[in-house]
């Protein structure tokens, strides 16, 4: 037979609390994301899982981690959460409805774009999304001519637009690879007005390394396709990072760059529900957002471990980029 305490129905609020706390790092950042108290945040959490009696969150020296059976909940929380949204929408007769388009460079969609579906159409489940992965000067250009209603984008000196996240812009190479030791360094970049380009040349330039353009391509996977390969160095934001990849630093012989900045840009007349409702949820997905599992397994090994890469590559450029 069950026992009553599993029986009773599990508080919602408690788990929009719990996954609160995961997505944004820390019980303080969630306090302020739902509108409570530390201790408050803390007391829901021992009340889960005295529900559950399970152990949701460990400690990893100052760090506070799920555990594996807080990783478990984790999915069946979201889906609930979900659901509920979802059915308070159908019944709610002045939801937002209708679609939306936004556009980001394929740099920042890996990372960042499910999450930030995510938390849109849980919320706004009648609306639908219409998404470009291009160029930041592409998605400009479809901004000032309204074709796109949002675009996340990389700054420039003309842009009139919104700052809404700072992160470090690496250096990266192959974790299993020595290709950053070669005596011309050879690149895997984005093309001629790319803003990380620029300043990935004018750092090695500052420095007076030589290097050569391997690989040109506004395409993330490409570039990272080829760092992951050992056979060129290239710039990403913490964002972009891959398990597999090492951060080049200082100590390597690279020099520090300035941080990469994300900005929302708005079409003009797009002032509809639809919009500001996207605008806000990607506010609150970037500005809030920490580094996830995969962005921190970056290593520096030994370079005894590593295998050097071929010195005798033809320079490419990726057609069609």
């Amino acid at each position: 037979m069950m026992d009553k305490a599993m029986a009773s129905p599990l508080d919602l609020d408690q788990l929009r609390t719990f996954v609160a706390i995961v997505d944004s790092g820390s019980f303080t950042r969630a306090a302020d994301e739902v509108f409570k108290t530390q201790s408050a945040v803390s007391m829901q959490m021992r009340r889960l899982e005295e529900r559950l009696g399970v152990t949701l969150f460990e400690r990893a020296g100052r760090a506070t981690k799920l555990s594996d059976d807080g990783a478990r909940l984790l999915t069946y929380a979201r889906q609930m959460l979900a659901l509920s949204q979802e059915t308070l929408s159908a019944f709610d007769e002045d939801s937002i409805e209708g679609f939306v388009r936004i556009g980001l460079p394929d740099d920042y969609a890996e990372r960042l774009l499910p999450e930030i579906m995510a938390r849109f159409s849980r919320s706004n489940p009648r609306v639908e999304l219409q998404i470009a992965c291009e160029t930041t000067t592409s998605l400009i250009e479809h901004i000032e001519k309204g074709q796109l209603d949002v675009a996340l984008v990389c700054p420039t000196r003309t842009l009139q637009s919104e700052t809404i996240r700072r992160e470090p812009l690496h250096f990266v190479t192959s974790a299993s690879h020595s290709v950053h030791l070669e005596p011309v360094l050879p690149l895997a970049i984005g093309r001629n007005d790319c803003h990380w380009r620029k300043l990935c040349i004018d750092g090695l330039n500052a420095i007076e390394r030589p290097y050569r353009i391997l690989f040109t391509s506004w395409s993330a996977t490409i570039v990272s396709s080829a760092v992951l390969a050992g056979l060129a160095v290239s710039v990403l934001p913490e964002c972009a990072l891959r398990s597999g990849m090492r951060v080049l630093g200082e100590a390597d012989g690279f020099p520090h760059l300035e941080d990469a900045e994300i900005s929302i840009m708005r079409a003009k007349n797009s002032d509809r529900p639809v919009v500001n409702a996207l605008i806000a949820h990607i506010r609150d997905s970037l500005q809030n957002r920490t580094p996830s599992a995969n962005d921190a397994a970056l290593v520096r090994l030994p370079e005894s471990r590593a295998v050097r890469a071929p010195k005798s590559m033809p320079g490419i450029v990726a057609a069609g980029w």
